[in-house]
C-alpha cells in the first residue's frame, strides 16, 4: 500500500540582497512604501517550498502581520501548540498573520491581499465593522526566526472590541491597554515586542 505525500506548501519570498539594497533596517520601519513598491514586484518574488525557506536567510519570507485595537485596547493571545511555528509555541502576540502562499495567487486581487485575508479568516472571526492600514514593516535578525521573515504590520481599527479565535492555536484571547500588555512584555514573541515598543510606547 503505497502512501500519499502531503504537498509541500510554496511561499512567497524574495531573496534577502535585495531588502537591502532597498534599505536594511534592524527593528521597526514606519516607511513601508519605499520596501513594498520593490519586495512585491513580481520581477522579485517566487513560491519557494516552505521546509527550505524556514532555514534559508538569503530569503526573506513575507508576512502580514495585522493588529486589532478598540479605541485604546489592543487585541492579543497565546500561541498554542497546534500553532505552525513550532519556535513560537507558548509565546503571546498581538499579531494575527502568515505566510504568502501560492495558493493565493490567481485572483482578483494581489496576492499579499489575498494572503492577509485568508490568513484573518482562518485564524480568527471579527464580529464587527473596521478600517485597517499599513503602518509599517518589522525586521529582526536578531533571532532565528526573524532571520528568514519580514513583517508588513496592519492596525485595523474596530468599532467594537469583537475578535473571536478560530484556530485552537489561538487561546487565551482578549484586549488590553498597551500598559498592560507592556507589564507582560517578556512573554510577548520578538515581533510583538517591537510592534509594542514602537507603535505603543509607555507613556
Amino acid at each position: 500500500m503505497s502512501i500519499v505525500a502531503e504537498p509541500v506548501e510554496h511561499i512567497l519570498v524574495v531573496p534577502t540582497l535585495l531588502f537591502h539594497e532597498v534599505g536594511y533596517f534592524q527593528g521597526f520601519s514606519a516607511n513601508p512604501e519605499p520596501y513594498l513598491t520593490t519586495l512585491l514586484d513580481p520581477a522579485h518574488t517566487s513560491y519557494r517550498p516552505r521546509p527550505e525557506m524556514e532555514s534559508d536567510p538569503s530569503y526573506k519570507q513575507l508576512i502580514p502581520y495585522c493588529i486589532f485595537k478598540y479605541q485604546d485596547q489592543i487585541f492579543s493571545y497565546t500561541r498554542g501548540k497546534a500553532q505552525g511555528e513550532g519556535r513560537l509555541h507558548s509565546k503571546r502576540s498581538v499579531g494575527i498573520g502568515g505566510h504568502i502562499s501560492s495558493v493565493d495567487a490567481g485572483r482578483d486581487t494581489s496576492p499579499y491581499l489575498e494572503a492577509m485575508r485568508r490568513e484573518i479568516e482562518e485564524e480568527v472571526i471579527i464580529n464587527t465593522t473596521y478600517q485597517h492600514r499599513l503602518v509599517g514593516l518589522i525586521n529582526d535578525d536578531l533571532t532565528e526566526v526573524g532571520k528568514v521573515h519580514l513583517g508588513i504590520v496592519h492596525i485595523f481599527e474596530l468599532d467594537a472590541p469583537q475578535v473571536l479565535p478560530r484556530e485552537k492555536s489561538i487561546i487565551e484571547t482578549g484586549f488590553a491597554s498597551p500598559a498592560q500588555l507592556h507589564q507582560d512584555r517578556d512573554r510577548f514573541e520578538t515581533w510583538s515586542q517591537i510592534c509594542l515598543d514602537y507603535l505603543f510606547p509607555q507613556s
